[in-house]
């Protein structure tokens, strides 16, 4: 009897030894603007964040100066809770003109 070829095994891969890919981390990236109030955006911070004073007047700062700033960043579905928080924070009654459009917040995938 005459063996054929010796039948190759595959390779398998139990679902335990497969990484789970992972999604780049997202930045909540907040812009300056000439109409909210320095006061609203801290106050803000301080309420979507969870952010002590301290950290929301610099983080606020910053954007003040640069024109925008990455204010968080972590999971994408997280990422779009904040943004959507920041956009309905309300209006702005602390400036002299109430201000009643959310601040620009965009989401921005970082380098992973």
């Amino acid at each position: 009897m005459e063996s054929g070829p010796t039948p190759r095994r595959r390779a398998t891969t139990k679902p335990e030894d497969v990484a789970p890919k992972r999604q780049p981390p997202y930045a909540v990236v907040l812009f300056n603007d000439d109409e909210h109030s320095f006061l609203y955006v801290v106050e803000t911070l301080m309420k979507v964040f969870g952010y002590p004073l301290e950290k929301s007047y610099a983080l606020t700062l910053q954007v003040h100066n640069d024109g925008k700033g990455i204010v968080w960043s972590g999971v994408r579905e997280v990422a779009e809770l904040k943004r959507d928080q920041i956009r309905s924070a309300g209006p702005d009654f602390y400036g002299p003109n109430k201000v009643d459009f959310p601040l620009r917040v965009t989401i921005e995938p970082l380098p992973g």
